[in-house]
């Protein structure tokens, strides 16, 4: 939701700067990751938007589920958020962070999702071609999904490639209902 993105900016970027200068970005990472997930659970997201429930309880309630995976910023941060009743952010949140990160680390996580099982020699050809086109570090992350009928899907940020047979058919029967 754009709502969300926009309500969740100040938030990543101040964490972003907090992070950067503590030089502890990839602990915030885990830590981010982590409260999202639990703030995604559906009876822990029923209960960030309930208003019954004082905005105290709900944040020591968090804090306790996430135990030791938040440092004592990690926790006034769930503090700031849950008495501006913004915990269900979290997962934005993270994601925006992590964009940041990416971005000060010169990092890009590639998915390629593709029909059949990729070889080692296919991957780690695709890493460097993507690594030299946007000159960053690439990592990569595989999947298979035998909906694709052949071929494969790639996105990488904003960008997306479908190269599937499933995306092909998908354009020609668009092109000629034309």
């Amino acid at each position: 939701m754009a709502e969300y993105s926009t309500i969740a900016r100040p938030y990543a970027e101040g964490v972003f700067e907090l992070a950067k200068d503590a030089g502890n970005m990839p602990r915030w990472s885990e830590m981010l990751e982590y409260a999202a997930a639990v703030a995604r659970d559906p009876s822990m997201n029923a209960l960030l938007g309930s208003p019954r429930v004082p905005r105290e309880q709900v944040a020591d309630l968090f804090i306790e589920i996430c135990g030791d995976n938040l440092d004592e910023q990690g926790r006034n941060l769930i503090r700031l958020l849950a008495e501006n009743r913004r915990l269900m952010l979290l997962p934005q949140i993270a994601e925006q962070y992590n964009d940041l990160r990416a971005k000060e680390e010169a990092t890009l996580h590639v998915k390629l999702v593709a029909a059949h099982a990729v070889s080692d020699e296919v991957r780690s050809k695709l890493v460097d071609a993507i690594g030299r086109k946007l000159n960053r570090k690439v990592t990569l992350s595989t999947e298979t999904d035998a909906s694709l009928i052949g071929g494969a899907v790639i996105r990488a940020g904003d960008m997306v490639i479908d190269g599937s047979v499933r995306g092909r058919l998908t354009r020609l029967a668009a092109s000629l209902s034309r």
